[in-house]
């Protein structure tokens, strides 16, 4: 079993227990009769930005890399990330493999002067689905490796229907495919692979081509700096996802600012 495996089978297993103390039903009626957190276009915000968009990842650790950032404060780093230029939020809220925690969404929102965010866990169940547009987020990552493509479809359809974006995420050719059969508006192809952890731009490369016209494209992971950057909006992508290049800084902002070469 991969680390990737063994947190899908953490997460089910975490999954059943919020689901015996918060059923389903008082998730949707919690949706029906509470006031819902304001919500902020995640796509347009991530899209026709020059020279590309940054999604700016809240993340405290990973399995790859450890622990990533002591002082991790999520209200603190988003607004640091604002001041920087971010267009868009990444709230990392997987609790186990990465220290992160659902609140951590409310709390960037409130750092992050109302810049859209997407929650990043791994979204397994529609119950999760709820959660997250109750929790505040703008935008939710399905992972199209850890989904068969109809149950990725349906959580897909799902969001939309509460409203919120969604970004699916792809390593290869067959993921891809998957993304494009439920017309996902918005595509992340992450170029580290979760099974190995090895990571290559040329995943990036290698698949920009195939985006159905008009995909908002993301880039995402191995991106270590402004030559990172330009190398994947030199392929055609859109936006770039990053998150430690930043948080391994003491200045997040004036790193993020020199990330997208806006310190020249």
């Amino acid at each position: 079993m991969n680390v990737l495996e063994r947190i899908i089978l953490d997460k089910r297993e975490e999954l059943a227990d919020q689901m015996r103390r918060h059923p389903l039903e008082s998730l949707k009626g919690r949706m029906r009769d509470e006031p819902l957190p304001e919500r902020f276009d995640f796509a347009s915000a991530v899209s026709g930005k020059k020279p590309a968009a940054l999604i700016a990842e809240i993340k405290k650790a990973s399995p790859s890399k450890g622990l990533i950032r002591q002082d991790f404060e999520p209200e603190t780093l988003a607004a640091s990330y604002a001041e920087g230029g971010a267009d868009a939020l990444s709230v990392l809220t997987e609790t186990q493999y990465f220290l992160g925690h659902p609140e951590d969404i409310s709390l960037a929102k409130c750092g992050g002067r109302n810049l859209p965010v997407l929650r990043k866990d791994f979204i397994v169940d529609p119950w999760q689905v709820y959660e997250s547009r109750l929790l505040g987020a703008d935008c939710i990552l399905l992972i199209a490796a850890v989904l068969e493509t109809s149950r990725l479809a349906d959580l897909h359809a799902l969001a939309a229907e509460v409203g919120l974006d969604v970004l699916v995420e792809v390593h290869n050719e067959a993921e891809l495919e998957a993304a494009e059969q439920v017309h996902s508006k918005i595509i992340g192809v992450n170029n580290r692979d979760l099974a190995t952890f090895e990571v290559t731009l040329e995943v990036s490369e290698r698949l920009t081509g195939r985006f159905p016209e008009g995909t908002i494209k993301v880039s995402e992971s191995g991106i270590h700096g402004y030559p990172h950057m330009m190398r994947v909006v030199k392929a055609g992508y859109d936006a770039v996802l990053v998150g430690e290049y930043m948080l391994r800084r003491d200045d997040v902002a004036a790193a993020a600012r020199k990330l997208m070469g806006r310190d020249r």
